[in-house]
């Protein structure tokens, strides 16, 4: 017979900023296709002003969070890790659907399984700086010329790239919303992170 045991997995900071971030990204989003060309919603010069306001909020959220994650140890929770991984992968592939026990058993010290902690990894090494870096470029057209770049750079290659990591970041997004169905009740996941507490076996 399992005993389930009730423990305090996020804090209130981790939360807010997940909850934040997570309504600035879908932001956007909704913005950014809307800048692309994909659809009218708010206008196109309106949806730039806002993308560019959520992009900043983003970024300044970003920067008190680096700061929190640095002064509480927790940035340690997202080293990447190659062991289980394989344990994983049979999991979510097969094992999820068989109804098998989930290899890795979350803890306060060790909140994310190594299939996350890849994931996070890829996505701040190589997602990130891919949205961030063409962002920032294609945001700062106007001073090309006098920074000498103009020659080289490309607006329409710099927002092809930008897209391409929005379409990336959507997947991305959409592969988080899928895995937080994945607990021992389908909202077990969200519960978690409205609350801090997870009943973990």
């Amino acid at each position: 017979m399992n005993t389930v045991n009730r423990i305090y997995l996020y804090k209130r900071y981790e939360r807010f900023w997940h909850w934040s971030q997570a309504l600035l990204v879908i932001s956007m989003l909704i913005t950014g296709f809307e800048v692309h060309g994909s659809y009218h919603l708010f206008g196109f010069e309106t949806a730039v002003s806002l993308h560019t306001l959520f992009a900043w909020t983003l970024l300044t959220l970003w920067a008190f969070t680096i700061f929190w994650q640095f002064t509480t140890d927790e940035w340690k929770q997202y080293i990447p890790t190659l062991k289980k991984v394989d344990a994983m992968v049979r999991y979510y592939t097969f094992g999820i659907f068989r109804d098998a026990p989930n290899p890795f058993q979350k803890t306060a010290d060790k909140k994310h399984n190594p299939l996350q902690r890849l994931a996070y990894l890829a996505l701040l090494s190589m997602l990130s700086p891919v949205i961030w870096g063409s962002g920032l470029i294609y945001l700062f057209y106007a001073y090309w010329k006098s920074w000498g770049v103009d020659a080289w750079l490309n607006l329409e290659a710099v927002a092809f790239i930008h897209t391409a990591g929005a379409f990336m970041m959507l997947v991305f997004f959409i592969a988080h919303v899928y895995l937080t169905t994945t607990g021992h009740t389908p909202t077990a996941h969200i519960k978690t992170m409205i609350t801090g507490w997870e009943d973990v076996d």
